[in-house]
């Protein structure tokens, strides 16, 4: 015990020479971190005599041995960096142990140093799993505040810095995707959808709020392969996929576009899953949702009036005549050959032809809304 507590300082003087000979890492660590190692390095071996003297004492090595130095020191040094260095202090210990023992004690003493090697790697496993605890309830945390702002509408530079604390590298797509969020642990949820994102090679922000579960995806220029890829682990309902963005702050447009579209899914039984937000812009309008009717009439129906009346009346006469051909034609005392070329311009111009049932619908919807906003412009 006495040649223990005389050697003690010697000791971690051998160890932290060792560590800076034979660990790259070490050396390149600021001075202020090195010197917190080195007080590990003596606390552990201080620790080791205190352990020694009394080995069926109940002892909290964590804290004898790593309380000494500051949490963030578990951010600085890895847990593998950790190992190595409780590694090279034991085997410094070890190699003095023939030096340290009594005649016929060698084996005593280096028995306990096994045992205590053991439960300082416990310890330290216990340290790192405690950090990693307390870190992923703080950024779950963060990332739900993120989540929360960018639907509400609120999101602002604080929420792009915070998002970039949890890895979010600012990517030049973005969409958000809303949909039913299963029931049950909703972290299982969230962990699933990592998952998914990161076989799919997307940047994901993600949470559960209430009953939804919204996923903020980047690195896709295709809102629907996004959705498709992240589509698992959301419950049985429509999945809605909002327009892409830019960037993060830009992102509350692409999720109140996807929350809007997510409530009117129930006027479009037949929608498929997921489903882009700008498909749903008949439905959202008749919901009341003002940001459709803006689209349908500032992208539809002021391009066609800009380009000209004919294709507006075409257009008109087209969708009254049940999509006939020859019906408009007649009604327009034109060749059907005409009004087939006005209405690929149609197309050009909105890019939603009128041919298509769906984009049928939504050319009449956008016409309806057109000629009520000019009749509010007139009054």
């Amino acid at each position: 015990m006495r040649r223990l507590e005389q050697s003690s300082g010697k000791l971690a003087a051998a160890a932290i020479a060792r560590m800076d000979e034979q660990l790259p890492w070490y050396r390149a660590m600021p001075p202020e971190n090195r010197s917190w190692i080195g007080l590990v390095a003596q606390a552990g071996i201080a620790a080791f005599t205190e352990w020694f003297r009394h080995p069926d004492t109940p002892q909290a090595i964590s804290t004898d041995v790593f309380g000494t130095a500051p949490r963030e020191l578990t951010r600085a040094i890895t847990l593998r960096q950790t190992v190595e260095m409780v590694r090279t202090t034991i085997e410094v210990v070890e190699s003095a142990v023939d030096e340290l023992a009594l005649p016929g004690g060698e084996s005593a003493l280096r028995n306990a140093l096994l045992v205590y090697a053991r439960e300082i790697a416990f310890a330290t496993a216990q340290v790192y799993a405690q950090a990693a605890e307390a870190r992923g309830a703080w950024d779950a945390r963060l990332e739900s505040l993120v989540v929360n702002a960018v639907v509400s509408g609120e999101a602002d530079e604080s929420d792009v810095s915070r998002a970039a604390a949890l890895g979010w590298k600012a990517p030049e797509h973005v969409t958000v995707v809303l949909g039913n969020a299963p029931n049950g642990d909703s972290e299982l949820t969230v962990e699933a959808i990592r998952r998914a994102a990161r076989y799919a090679k997307l940047q994901v922000l993600t949470g559960v709020l209430g009953k939804r579960l919204v996923v903020i995806a980047g690195g896709s220029d295709d809102p629907v392969q996004a959705a498709k890829a992240l589509i698992g682990p959301f419950a049985s309902g429509p999945v809605v996929a909002g327009p892409l963005v830019g960037d993060l702050l830009a992102a509350t447009r692409s999720a109140q576009a996807a929350a809007a579209g997510l409530r009117a899914c129930a006027a479009w039984p037949d929608a498929p899953r997921p489903v882009l937000a700008d498909d749903l812009l008949p439905e959202r309008a008749m919901a009341g949702d003002p940001a459709a009717r803006t689209l349908l009439v500032e992208e539809i129906y002021r391009p066609l009036q800009e380009a000209g009346s004919a294709l507006l009346e075409t257009l008109s006469v087209y969708l009254e005549q049940a999509s006939s051909l020859e019906g408009a034609a007649r009604m327009l005392f034109v060749h059907p050959n005409t009004v087939r070329y006005r209405l690929r311009r149609v197309t050009d111009v909105t890019g939603w032809p009128p041919s298509d049932v769906r984009s049928a619908f939504t050319l009449r919807i956008a016409l309806m809304l057109g000629r009520l906003a000019d009749e509010d412009h007139s009054a």
